[in-house]
């Protein structure tokens, strides 16, 4: 008998309050716009027929409620994980690229140089996060092997996920698109992953 294969949906939460301004928000514990909550509606139709045998998202709100958005028609809840949770960008949470390049130029400059190393001020470097969010990946794949399951993080880790699955280094991770309520689907294919699907957004309907 055929095994099925393990099918995870990665998705990145919907749009957040103040989203238009661009600012890092890293932990900062903001909730869905009102066009975020539609983006997770639209998501959870688009899901609406995968077999969900479990579901996880980061702890923050915005994450938790576009979970509980997608998984309301499955009638299961996701389990909240800190290790999903997005960069911790230190001081520079609540500031703008532009606000950030003004006050600390050098700093901003590092950044753009070497992203894939970069130490946020008081914060996190991508292989900080990588060393939380990886394991926690890993454990979701292996507790639900041959199963479909849904992980709802941010770009940050989304990303790095992607990375990592598809044996690509940190330093490409903004090659990687991940924009509000963007899904991809990771499928593992003997001791690999094959990408079926990058950053796919459902249509917001009316």
């Amino acid at each position: 008998m055929r095994r099925e294969r393990t099918t995870v949906y990665l998705a990145r939460h919907g749009s957040v309050l103040g989203s238009e301004s661009r600012r890092f928000i890293g932990h900062l514990d903001v909730p869905l716009s009102p066009r975020g909550e539609a983006e997770a509606a639209a998501l959870a139709r688009r899901l609406t027929r995968a077999p969900l045998a479990a579901a996880y998202s980061s702890d923050l709100v915005r994450t938790r409620r576009t979970a509980e958005i997608v998984c309301a028609p499955h009638g299961i809840a996701a389990e909240p994980l800190p290790a999903l949770r997005e960069f911790s960008m230190g001081r520079w949470e609540g500031l703008t690229a532009e606000e950030i390049r003004a006050r600390e130029p050098g700093a901003f400059d590092a950044w753009m140089a070497d992203i894939g190393r970069f130490q946020f001020p008081e914060g996190e470097s991508l292989p900080d996060v990588e060393a939380r969010v990886w394991p926690a990946f890993e454990a979701i794949v292996a507790r639900h092997a041959g199963e479909r399951v849904l992980v709802v993080a941010h770009g940050g880790p989304n990303r790095i996920v992607l990375c990592r699955a598809l044996g690509l280094p940190l330093d490409r991770i903004l090659m990687l698109g991940q924009d509000y309520a963007g899904l991809s689907v990771l499928e593992a294919g003997g001791h690999s992953w094959v990408l079926r699907l990058l950053n796919h957004r459902e249509p917001i309907t009316a």
